[in-house]
């Protein structure tokens, strides 16, 4: 009730209220991350020469980060071509990684079955980090346009997140609310989406809005369904046998 002791109103920000751009280091350590894995796969798992992949992205995660070093404040279209283009290679490697490793399954016997798990769990992992990046770059024109636009010239969002529905619950869940504090979604939260998807192989608080989010969440929980089902499997049997 309004005026009541130890109530207050939350304040409401208004769609045009300038925000920091995000903060780079995340996005690269995430980046940093999917590269170590890649490296790190069995020789029979590695798509042509092994530095030849890893090497292009790293050109590429340096030349992003020049663009913006500390904060993600500036954007070109070279800039975007060059970060969709480092998720693509990403994606690319890891799905032929999964291929591969399928393969590993039906021509080596048990003897592999601990290097089997261990290349199962990265390329999982890898599966995680591509789309919570994909899903990062493409959601309401990147992160970019996210933090700098203002909500009525943001194009139109991939996802529908939990903050983005709260400006009618309770006081201390509304003041988080997108509507309230202006809140917009980061990279950890992307992560987060790709992750449950992987893991439930379905949404779970975050729903699918557009139809290519919608795509790339059916490819992302199929691959995962993939890799749990059959090649996780495949390995556990192997290690009774």
């Amino acid at each position: 009730m309004a005026g009541a002791p130890g109530w207050h109103a939350v304040p409401v920000v208004t769609a045009g209220k300038a925000r920091r751009g995000e903060a780079r280091l995340p996005s690269a350590l995430v980046v940093v991350a999917a590269i170590a894995l890649y490296l790190l796969l069995p020789e029979p798992l590695i798509l042509g020469p092994r530095l030849v992949i890893p090497a292009l992205e790293v050109v590429l995660l340096i030349a992003l980060i020049i663009i913006n070093p500390r904060r993600m404040t500036r954007d070109t279209p070279w800039a975007r071509a060059a970060a969709l283009t480092l998720v693509a290679l990403i994606a690319v490697a890891n799905a032929a990684a999964l291929v591969l490793l399928l393969r590993q399954l039906v021509t080596t016997d048990d003897s592999q079955a601990v290097e089997l798990l261990i290349a199962a769990g990265q390329v999982w992992l890898t599966n995680v980090i591509v789309y919570g990046l994909a899903f990062w770059e493409l959601d309401r024109g990147g992160p970019v346009a996210r933090t700098h636009l203002p909500r009525g010239r943001l194009p139109r969002a991939d996802f529908r997140f939990p903050q983005d529905e709260d400006h009618d619950a309770i006081d201390e869940v509304m003041a988080g609310s997108s509507k309230n504090s202006d809140w917009v979604p980061a990279i950890v939260d992307y992560l987060y989406v790709s992750l449950s998807n992987s893991s439930a192989f379905s949404p779970t608080d975050t729903m699918p809005l557009s139809t290519r989010a919608k795509i790339l969440m059916g490819i992302e929980s199929t691959s995962a369904l993939v890799i749990s089902v059959l090649v996780i499997a495949k390995g556990v049997g192997g290690l009774g046998g």
